[in-house]
């Protein structure tokens, strides 16, 4: 891809984005919000969640 390819690509983005409405923005922002994924499971993986779960079972 082109400098030139990705400038048209970023451009037509912001447009899209700055087209939508005020109330089709804060669903969105809501939305995302809503799916993200715990905190320690984003940086660290697998590992803290599989760490807890034997922790559970051995007590």
């Amino acid at each position: 891809m082109s400098g030139n390819d990705y400038i048209k690509y970023l451009t037509g983005r912001i447009i899209t984005y700055l087209d939508l409405s005020s109330d089709e923005k804060k669903e969105r922002k809501q939305k995302h919000k809503k799916s993200q994924h715990a905190l320690s499971n984003r940086w660290l993986g697998m590992v803290p969640f599989a760490m807890k779960m034997f922790w559970r079972k051995a007590n």
